[in-house]
């Protein structure tokens, strides 16, 4: 099969993050990283072709130049090629413009070869919306299967597991289809010596929006459907209190649950 997955470079979680004065992510500030919900995705694309009878890997991201360390990661894991979509015009873009911009540089892929299979993560750590598989399902006219925790591709569907809170969907789609998988589906690869040696040969496109066809004035911080009113700095964590136990502790507790409404 031919499988496209679509990968996120974020800011490092682990990493104090700052805004910019127009309330967007300052890149600069901290080291960025394939997303590690992203992972997921890629090793579940890479499980199918391994298990069926191969195929291709392609990753696609968008963002700044260091984006392409995304790529660079999910080829050391396996994945066969990618494509980064590099323009100034991107900053700032919110879900809508940036299912937009992957939609159709899958459009632009499958032009070149037909595409059986996209596949996402949940979401993005540093977004966290879950929204752009549905979006991209729409701008490409597939039917989606998401948050799978469960993937099995067989004949000219896929199928999926969807675990909830009380009961586990089973869910089909026929291919092509844009499926979203969950952190529960698989455990990803780390990679290797001769993975990290053999992704130094392996091919990253760099495409820009006149190359996909979309207006500069269609993505960007100005053309977004969302954006963030105000930021405020997390308050420094408080001084614990500290109780005595001297026979009144369980009082005590129960008083300190009580006045912050715990209980």
């Amino acid at each position: 099969m031919n499988i496209v997955v679509c990968v996120k470079y974020v800011p490092d979680a682990q990493s104090e993050r700052s805004f910019e004065p127009d309330h967007t992510t300052d890149r600069d500030a901290v080291d960025g990283l394939l997303s590690e919900l992203d992972e997921y995705a890629v090793e579940a694309a890479l499980a199918l072709n391994e298990a069926g009878d191969g195929g291709e890997v392609t990753v696609v991201t968008m963002g700044p130049d260091d984006a392409v360390a995304a790529i660079k990661k999910s080829l050391q894991m396996g994945a066969d090629k990618g494509v980064h979509v590099l323009d100034d015009a991107i900053a700032g873009s919110d879900a809508v413009a940036s299912s937009l911009v992957l939609a159709e540089a899958i459009k632009k892929l499958g032009g070149e070869t037909p595409v059986d299979l996209v596949i996402t993560g949940l979401a993005s750590t540093d977004g966290s919306m879950s929204v752009v598989p549905a979006m991209l399902a729409e701008r490409l006219g597939l039917p989606q299967v998401t948050f799978a925790s469960e993937l099995t591709v067989e004949g000219g569907t896929a199928r999926i597991r969807r675990d909830g809170d009380t009961a586990s969907e089973t869910v089909e789609a026929t291919l092509p289809a844009v499926v979203s998988v969950t952190d529960q589906i698989n455990e990803p690869r780390y990679p290797s010596f001769k993975g990290i040696m053999a992704a130094k040969k392996k091919p990253v496109e760099t495409w820009g929006l006149a190359d996909l066809g979309i207006d500069p004035a269609q993505v960007g911080l100005a053309a977004a459907w969302s954006t963030v009113d105000s930021v405020e700095a997390r308050p420094p964590r408080s001084k614990g209190e500290v109780v005595t136990d001297e026979g009144e502790g369980g009082k005590a507790l129960a008083e300190f649950l009580a006045s912050r409404k715990f209980v």
